[in-house]
């Protein structure tokens, strides 16, 4: 069975009814303080640590003295407007006594479903992480309509732990695992331990929540777990109530792990090997060794670039002598790249007028 132990980078999903009290709409401070020594704890272990925080709109809501229904569009627009600073400060105020640095990251469905975006976000999130930081993610709900939104923050930090690569996903829940059936209405329903595979059997016993703050139920829960465990990122759902609840689940806990279906970097890799590639790069005989050793394609070493493609489309890389060597999702466009095709990195500048990345293809964005 799966661990925290086991992982290097670990994502966990806080949900608004673990953060907010519903009584009162105000912030459960010490059970978020108690969290904090958790990440601390995760982090000294030397664990990658990404929170996707609910919060926002409940924290919000309080503030103006909303009512606790459901809110119209604009309303709770506004509550998210004035509770995400809350929320950005909380998680501030809770990890800087461990010397820990906090980022608050917004983003929105399409933030995932348009390549560009997709390789913005994940560029930033690696970067931040490389920093040591712990980036607080959340959907933007200022913004969001429903067209572009994810709608729960199951499936929004499942498609975090897919961006970065994590080996690890823990949803803090108001349950402590998946049951055969909604243990609140059967009292037989019994909980699963370890999920191998996700079956249709497993599928129909998935139910809706009963929380009062919780949007997402079971069946969110389940489609997160697919989309992880899909890209290699085991996934535990456990009871998050308790204070130090990550610590909990590692010294035993009731929670259901569902087993990951592969090593992240390799389902990563097979994703982009798949894609229809757009456009070409054909590089030179040092940039060819280079790739090989794992290094990412800068734009001195490429001789010849065809297609007409965009930044993040995947694109065909062939060695000098015109046979494939693999593909990668470019950071560039086609104008782009031909006009700092075979220059250094450091007159990129220069020749677009803007900064830009130093690789046309980033070694994690790329299939050999």
């Amino acid at each position: 069975m799966a661990t925290l132990s086991d992982a290097k980078r670990v994502v966990v999903k806080i949900g608004s009814a673990l953060l907010v009290d519903r009584s009162t709409g105000t912030l459960r401070a010490s059970w978020l303080h108690a969290l904090a020594e958790d990440v601390a704890w995760l982090k000294g272990m030397g664990k990658d640590v990404i929170l996707v925080s609910s919060g926002s709109i409940a924290l919000g809501r309080g503030a103006l003295g909303l009512p606790s229904q459901d809110l119209p569009l604009e309303q709770s627009q506004a509550a998210a407007a004035v509770g995400q600073i809350r929320l950005a400060r909380a998680y501030e105020e809770a990890l800087a006594p461990h010397d820990i640095t906090t980022a608050q990251v917004l983003v929105t469905l399409e933030d995932s479903e348009n390549r560009r975006r997709y390789l913005n976000s994940r560029a930033t999130l690696e970067t931040l992480i490389g920093l040591g930081v712990v980036p607080i993610v959340n959907e933007n709900d200022t913004i969001a309509t429903d067209e572009i939104r994810y709608g729960d923050n199951d499936r929004l930090a499942a498609q975090v732990a897919v961006t970065v690569g994590a080996d690890a996903l823990i949803l803090l829940s108001d349950v402590d695992g998946f049951y055969t059936a909604n243990p609140v209405l059967d009292p037989s329903a019994r909980r699963y331990d370890q999920i191998d595979v996700i079956t249709p059997e497993i599928e129909a016993m998935a139910g809706d929540g009963v929380s009062g703050l919780s949007k997402g139920g079971m069946i969110t829960k389940l489609l997160a777990a697919k989309m992880a465990t899909a890209a290699g990122c085991a996934m535990a759902i456990t009871e998050g109530s308790p204070d130090n609840p990550l610590k909990m689940l590692e010294t035993g806990a009731a929670c259901t792990w569902f087993t990951a279906q592969d090593d992240p970097h390799l389902a990563r890799k097979r994703w982009i090997a798949a894609m229809k590639t757009r456009g070409v790069l054909a590089v030179d005989a040092g940039a060819a060794k280079a790739l090989l050793n794992g290094n990412s394609l800068l734009p001195a070493g490429i001789l010849h670039i065809e297609g007409d493609f965009g930044r993040g489309d995947p694109l065909a890389i062939l060695g000098p002598d015109g046979r494939k060597l693999g593909q990668g999702l470019s950071r560039y466009t086609s104008e782009e790249a031909a006009a700092i095709r075979g220059c250094q990195s450091s007159e990129i500048e220069a020749i677009l007028g803007y900064a830009g990345r130093a690789a046309v293809i980033h070694r994690d964005d790329m299939a050999l």
